[in-house]
């Protein structure tokens, strides 16, 4: 392989890798939509589109392999190959969480629990991915450290709303001496806590994404943790 066909193949590499982030992203927003909307068509979609990003990552995936195989990288291009084969792993998980939202979606009572800042969390996570997927692809380090920084409030507001929702069960079962009434409100508390969970799972995710970035483009392991 030509020096010329080796970078090309390291730049549609990092297109490839952009692609898929597109493709999760675009995933990831369907299942936050899935949430508000009661068209069981659009969770389904998600859940069925989960196996598109599975494979996706499968093929990139070898991709990195035979680089690795094949190429013998150093230096640079070893530390991109490396990360984007990390990072695809994260994106991948993401399509997991977003398959996980519809599947809530699929099962919510929608009627039970307190108003908590999904949609926030949910908008917030989004901007995180998106930022890091951007920061991937022009590695941008400034942008990785300002993920990382903003994960904090990410994590604040899960804290704060998860704490709403079970402050809201402790009352409701206070009220209530119906027992079926409470094995609902029980079941929609547990489904909007996963809800929560993942969404900040994928905020983490997002920082991943950067961590992996920092390193690659500057030998800067100071974020992966």
């Amino acid at each position: 392989m030509t020096r010329e066909t080796y970078q090309q193949s390291l730049d549609d590499l990092r297109d490839d890798v952009l692609e898929m982030g597109h493709l999760v992203v675009k995933r990831f927003e369907m299942g936050l939509e899935s949430l508000v909307n009661t068209d069981e068509s659009l969770p389904l979609e998600v859940i069925e589109g989960d196996s598109d990003i599975n494979e996706t990552y499968l093929t990139l995936e070898n991709q990195c392999v035979d680089l690795f195989a094949l190429q013998q990288p150093v230096a640079g291009d070893l530390r991109f190959i490396a990360a984007s084969f990390k990072i695809i792993t994260d994106l991948e998980r993401v399509g997991d969480l977003a398959a996980n939202l519809a599947q809530y979606a699929l099962t919510a009572k929608r009627d039970l629990t307190p108003e908590v800042a999904i949609d926030d969390i949910g908008r917030d996570a989004k901007a995180l991915l998106t930022r890091s997927l951007e920061a991937y692809a022009i590695e941008d380090v400034d942008v990785c450290w300002e993920i990382a920084g903003s994960d904090d409030d990410i994590d604040a507001l899960c804290q704060r709303a998860s704490e709403t929702v079970v402050r809201d069960l402790i009352e409701r079962k206070a009220d209530s001496d119906d027992s079926w009434a409470i094995e609902q409100l029980l079941d929609d508390v547990s489904r909007v806590l996963l809800t929560i969970r993942d969404l900040e799972r994928i905020a983490d995710h997002a920082v991943n994404i950067a961590a992996r970035t920092l390193y690659m483009a500057e030998n800067d392991p100071s974020l992966i943790y």
